[in-house]
């Protein structure tokens, strides 16, 4: 995956680790990698990487590899579908493990969710027990959504709010992609397998007296206004993760997520689901070689642009945040939104990188810098929201000059005006 590399990239720039094993399925792709480290950050730097072949859907590759090398943490950058194995990987090796998504739902059920289906996540949670006796870390769910909104999330229950009616992730960009000739394309910014997951699922929402159920996908429909001149755009429901994770650690009376989809990106995947093309049971085609059987999901996902590669055609800006509603310290009503935005021209000028994949590989490269220096600690399975969110919002906005990120964060006070 474009994050995994951009991870590594992103690693490039910091100290706190002795060596990084950059693992791929194809590994010219993995060594690649390390020669545009090189490229840009110098030999020296390039030497404190390795290349390895692996396949994320073998446990015991990935615990082979993992100790073979000594590695202290295992950092899991592809696609959902391979976090049971890769998690299983990591623990039997004895290493801690991050992700930027959890395991997936099954069978993608309907209201009530807990009643009649596997919840997100819930296969990592069971575990907790076998992590907490290994006396291991699984942090889950710390890309930039999971994983930024869900810091966000934690500072407004500590420092802004003194009780929390909702907490709403919501998502939103004013990116456009070109082909060659200057025409707009259709071209998802992320995993378009990962996307149709997300979005064709029932959307899951937390109420504190219901619990957690499902609504029909891209329900409530609501204008968002985005900073930065990204401006309204029209919000929906997704499946998402924040939903699952921020009620186990955050007092809030409803959690929500929302995606800014846009009309075209709604239409193509109900046009994908109405077709079956959204399947992930194979079927029987025909090929050059004879009958094969091929999921549908792959075959769109390999119809369309790498995401990783679509970045030099690609303009404008994302934005990822949490809108909280609530009561003030002050006994008054509240309504905030923190956020974070990343503008194109900028991270491909300075990763090399289109800029959804950059914001999420960014945010575990920050917390692994601080379980390297003993600031983030615990054992089990946990989420974001059970670590302290200022000292991670510190390190992200502080300059590089004083060791920071250099990744200011906003936050808008809109009841102020």
């Amino acid at each position: 995956m474009g994050s995994g590399r951009t991870h590594g990239r992103t690693c490039a720039q910091r100290t706190f680790f002795e060596h990084v094993i950059v693992c791929d399925y194809d590994l010219a792709r993995a060594e690649r990698t390390i020669v545009a480290i090189g490229l840009k950050h110098g030999h020296t730097v390039a030497a404190r990487f390795s290349a390895e072949q692996i396949d994320a859907g073998d446990p015991d590759m990935v615990a082979a590899v993992a100790l073979r090398h000594g590695a202290t943490h295992v950092m899991n950058a592809v696609e959902p579908k391979f976090v049971p194995t890769v998690f299983a990987g990591a623990l039997a090796a004895g290493c801690d493990y991050l992700d930027m998504a959890v395991s997936l739902s099954e069978p993608h059920p309907t209201d009530p969710y807990r009643q009649t289906g596997v919840m997100l996540g819930d296969d990592q949670f069971a575990q907790a027990a076998d992590w907490e006796t290994a006396g291991r870390l699984a942090l889950v769910g710390m890309g930039v959504e999971p994983g930024l909104s869900d810091v966000f999330a934690r500072y407004a229950s500590d420092h802004l709010f003194r009780q929390i009616e909702e907490l709403g992730t919501r998502d939103g960009a004013n990116l456009v992609v070109h082909d060659d000739a200057g025409n707009e394309i259709f071209a998802p910014s992320f995993s378009i397998w990962t996307t149709i997951e997300e979005c064709l699922n029932p959307p899951l929402i937390f109420e504190k007296d219901r619990g957690w159920f499902t609504t029909e996908p891209f329900s409530e429909p609501e204008m968002f206004d985005f900073p930065e001149g990204i401006d309204r755009v029209e919000c929906v429901n997704v499946e998402h993760e924040e939903v699952v994770l921020m009620p186990r650690w955050l007092d809030a009376n409803r959690v929500t997520f929302k995606y800014g989809l846009g009309e075209e990106f709604i239409g193509v995947l109900k046009t994908l689901h109405l077709l079956g093309l959204d399947r992930v049971d194979p079927v029987r085609v025909r090929s050059a070689s004879g009958p094969a059987l091929v999921a549908p999901r792959d075959v769109v996902a390999a119809c369309l642009p790498d995401p990783a590669t679509i970045g030099p055609r690609m303009t404008g800006k994302t934005c990822a945040g949490v809108w909280v509603t609530g009561t003030g310290p002050g006994g008054l009503p509240r309504e905030v939104y923190l956020y974070h935005v990343a503008e194109n021209e900028w991270t491909m000028r300075e990763y090399d990188t289109q800029c959804v994949v950059w914001q999420t590989a960014l945010n575990p490269v920050i917390a692994l810098e601080l379980l390297a220096a003993g600031t983030g600690t615990g054992i089990g399975v946990l989420g974001p929201e059970a670590f302290d969110a200022k000292v991670f919002l510190d390190l992200m906005s502080a300059p590089e000059s004083e060791g920071g990120y250099g990744q200011p964060w906003g936050m808008e006070d809109r009841l102020a005006s």
